[in-house]
C-alpha cells in the first residue's frame, strides 16, 4: 500500500475539504483520466484496490498513472476508551481529493478498454467520478490558429523614434 517513507510530524489535524481542485485537474500523462466529482478522503487501500482492478482488466495493454498519494495520517482511539489521555495513534493514510482532481490516468489502450477499466476502478472508490478524454493536439492547434488569425488591436499609439545627435553633449561654437 502507498504511504510516505517519512514525515516531519506523526499526526495531523483533520483540515477542510472545501472548494475545487486547483492543481491536478487536467489529464497530463495519459490519454484518458478518472476525475473526482465530490470531495473525499481516499485511503491507500482504496487506491490499491482501484489500481488492481484496472490492471487486471487491461492486463499488459497500457500504462496506468496514479495521480493521488495518501500523505495524510488518520488517527484512531481504541474502542470504548474514556475521554482524555491524548490523541490516538496513526492507523491509516488518506489522500485528500477535491472535485475536479484527476485521480488515475491510462495510456496506450483504446477508449473502450480505458472506459471499462475506469468503470471497474470507480466501483472501488467511495465517490462519484467522471471519465475524461485528453484534448488532442489537433484541437489545441485549431484553437491556436483561431487566436492567431484574429486581428490584433493595438491600444497604444505608435511613437516616433527619438533622434540623437552624434556629438552627445559636445559644445558646438
Amino acid at each position: 500500500m502507498l504511504m510516505p517513507k517519512r514525515t516531519k510530524f506523526r499526526k495531523q489535524q483533520r483540515g477542510r475539504m472545501t472548494g475545487a481542485a486547483q492543481r491536478g485537474n487536467t489529464v497530463a500523462f495519459g490519454d484518458f483520466g478518472l476525475q473526482a466529482s465530490e470531495c473525499c478522503w481516499i485511503t491507500s487501500r482504496q487506491i490499491e484496490s482501484a489500481r488492481r482492478a484496472m490492471i487486471r482488466y487491461i492486463r499488459r495493454g497500457g500504462k496506468i498513472f496514479i495521480r493521488i498519494f495518501p500523505d495524510k495520517p488518520v488517527t484512531q482511539r481504541a474502542a470504548e476508551t474514556r475521554m482524555g489521555s491524548g490523541k490516538g495513534a496513526p492507523e491509516f493514510w488518506v489522500a485528500v481529493v477535491k472535485p475536479g482532481r484527476i485521480m488515475f490516468e491510462i495510456q496506450g489502450v483504446p477508449e473502450e478498454s480505458a472506459r471499462e477499466a475506469m468503470r471497474l476502478a470507480t466501483h472501488k472508490l467511495p465517490i462519484k467520478t467522471k471519465f475524461i478524454v485528453r484534448e488532442t493536439q489537433a484541437a489545441t492547434a485549431q484553437s491556436k490558429v483561431a487566436v492567431d488569425s484574429a486581428p490584433a488591436v493595438d491600444s497604444a499609439p505608435a511613437r516616433a523614434p527619438i533622434e540623437e545627435e552624434a556629438t552627445h553633449g559636445a559644445n558646438e561654437d
